[in-house]
């Protein structure tokens, strides 16, 4: 099953000729989530052969404009081809006061119904879960109120050996439980520990947005053990005192965080306009964590 991240864009605050400011496409079992919205976005989607219509949730992490300005152009789209759907915005609160000017503005009835889910900027939560994955936002450290997001499979059911249920004549009412993983009693009082019963279930996948953010600690503890992390790196060390004045990160912050969180792989972005070679981003960070790598336009990383 999918779970596959793509990137739409890798930049910061100012686009160059080669990339775009932040967007991504994360693809899990049966969904598509729009991660951030900058400015271009649905031209990179055109580009990556990215279906508009599978577009139902779209998280927002914050509001300065290099994470949003492709949002009414993305939205004026899917009103023009007909769609009628709802699409779910989870972002900051005011963001539905900003797009409203825009929306009355567009041509026609909106076929399109945008339903908006406020962020909570003080502590983590929970803002969607279904019966495959489980999204969560958290508050992370910038000059505005800005969220991550975790993304994460929901942990699947052991397996039932069939070969135990025939041996042991487990009635079908049980099976659920022993699944769950209890163990099965037997009519004449054996115990049948569930490890014989069972085979483990598939590791549930994850991935955790972090950016705009400068280095925080709270952080490490809730991604803990993720399987892949993008975390924002907007200057190399050796611009550390801008890093700190504007609360972003460097590769060094970026890498670190990838330790502390014992994640798979690192990914990093969100690079400055300053920057032409993003593999010295690559050089730098793996230093301090080895499995890193440079987020690239229109390549597809795997959890």
């Amino acid at each position: 099953m999918p779970f596959e991240l793509t990137i739409l864009g890798s930049n910061s605050a100012l686009p160059t000729s080669d990339r775009y400011p932040t967007a991504q496409v994360l693809k899990m079992p049966g969904r598509l989530f729009l991660i951030d919205c900058g400015e271009g976005t649905q031209i990179q989607l055109r580009r990556n052969k990215i279906g508009f219509s599978k577009i139902k949730h779209i998280f927002i992490s914050h509001l300065h404009g290099d994470h949003y300005y492709g949002l009414i152009g993305l939205i004026s789209t899917l009103n023009l081809l007909g769609l009628k759907t709802d699409i779910h915005i989870y972002s900051p609160s005011e963001l539905k006061t900003l797009l409203q000017p825009q929306l009355d503005f567009i041509k026609g009835d909106m076929n399109v119904n945008l339903i908006f889910h406020p962020l909570n900027f003080k502590k983590p939560q929970q803002i969607y879960a279904d019966k495959r994955v489980e999204v969560f936002s958290f508050p992370v450290k910038h000059s505005i109120s800005t969220c991550g997001f975790l993304f994460r499979e929901v942990k699947k059911q052991a397996n039932i050996k069939k070969e135990m249920v025939l041996e042991y004549k487990i009635p079908i009412a049980r099976i659920k439980e022993i699944k769950d993983g209890a163990d099965y009693i037997s009519p004449d009082g054996e115990v049948i520990k569930n490890e014989k019963l069972t085979t483990p279930p598939p590791h549930p996948r994850s991935y955790a947005f972090c950016t705009d953010t400068a280095f925080h600690l709270p952080i490490a503890e809730i991604i803990k053990d993720v399987d892949l992390l993008y975390h924002e790196a907007t200057f190399l060390e050796a611009m550390r005192g801008f890093a700190e004045k504007t609360l972003h990160s460097t590769t060094i912050d970026a890498a670190n965080m990838a330790k502390l969180a014992n994640a798979k792989k690192l990914l990093i972005g969100h690079f400055s306009a300053r920057y032409n070679d993003v593999e010295l981003f690559e050089k730098e960070a793996r230093t301090v964590f080895e499995n890193t790598e440079a987020a690239r336009e229109g390549k597809t990383y795997k959890a």
